[in-house]
């Protein structure tokens, strides 16, 4: 995740090209899509020496070309849309198109973990009450934050149900509660600052999606609204964080979150206007964001503001 979102935050396009397939071949193997060999492990520390030698031969002036890219990246690709059957015999390929160098291809994997057994009701309630209190925890740090949690997870689970609930609704209310459960990790010198942050105080905002999606994933279950943290303040065209993402690699609750986190923060800069009106200019604000957030969530979002606007506050 990092040299994909460092290489795409620095405008490094071959970082981004040579990272992106290797994600996704990990992503398949912990989904247990596949079988995780030593060879494919070879080829995932190639296509990292390969970054850092060019890194290195881009930065002296050097040309580029003994380390063949091409035939990396292509190859890279081709290889990440590789059913388990082929991955062997392309991966070797890959090697030795590369390298010169044709390798014995392993039978040695590393299997996945078992799949978890399906959770209880109760399992689900009793860690949605806990997530709730980080929640609520977090709501703490400012009288402005009260009930935030709750407006939220309303806007999240009506739009969502609006465009005929595509996201798991548990799923979904974990992300909710947990998306700013990382910001409590950053001094609040930072979070809580009105003017331009620095180089440095940009980059530990950066990282706080990752620490709540970090306690997610290692809870049993949580993959999903994981994903949905980490990808909250990423956008459609690319200029969002932690990694870069673009609109086709962004997973729908994360879009979801995304625009009610945002019309929640301007809503609330635009509150002492009243009710009617901050509303109104938090919905007209976020209409008009068009690169920031996906489209087809915009429509059953204004859905849900309309029935909202009509039946009373918040």
């Amino acid at each position: 995740h990092t040299i994909k979102g460092d290489a795409a935050m620095c405008k490094v396009d071959l970082g981004v090209r040579i990272a992106h397939p290797i994600e996704t071949l990990l992503a398949r193997a912990r989904e247990g899509q596949l079988l995780f060999s030593d060879l494919l492990a070879e080829v995932v520390l190639l296509a990292m020496d390969r970054l850092e030698q060019a890194t290195e031969a881009l930065a002296l002036g050097k040309p580029m070309t003994p380390f063949k890219l091409p035939e990396l990246v292509g190859g890279l690709e081709t290889l990440a849309a590789m059913p388990q059957e082929r991955i062997e015999e392309h991966g070797a390929l890959v090697i030795e198109n590369v390298t010169g160098y044709k390798p014995i291809q392993s039978s040695k994997l590393l299997r996945p973990r078992a799949l978890a057994a399906p959770r209880s009701a109760e399992n689900i309630a009793t860690d949605l009450r806990f997530f709730h209190d980080l929640a609520l925890q977090f709501e703490a740090r400012s009288p402005l934050f009260k009930g935030r949690a709750g407006r939220l997870l309303r806007l999240a689970v009506d739009t969502n149900a609006a465009a005929g609930k595509p996201v798991d609704p548990y799923q979904l209310e974990a992300a909710i509660y947990m998306h700013d459960v990382g910001m409590m990790f950053l001094p609040e010198a930072v979070w809580l600052k009105v003017g331009r942050l620095s180089d440095e105080e940009k980059l530990m905002l950066h990282h706080h999606p990752q620490q709540g999606a970090g306690l997610l994933a290692r809870m049993d279950g949580w993959q999903d609204a994981a994903t949905m943290v980490e990808q909250h303040h990423e956008m459609p065209d690319g200029g969002g964080y932690p990694r870069g993402l673009k609109e086709e690699e962004i997973v729908p609750g994360a879009k979801i979150i995304a625009i009610v986190d945002a019309f929640e923060a301007v809503t609330l800069k635009h509150s002492h206007r009243g009710q009617g009106r901050s509303l109104l200019r938090a919905i007209a604000e976020i209409n008009a964001c068009d690169n920031q957030f996906a489209p087809e969530w915009i429509g059953p979002f204004n859905t849900v503001i309309r029935k909202i606007a009509e039946s009373g506050p918040l």
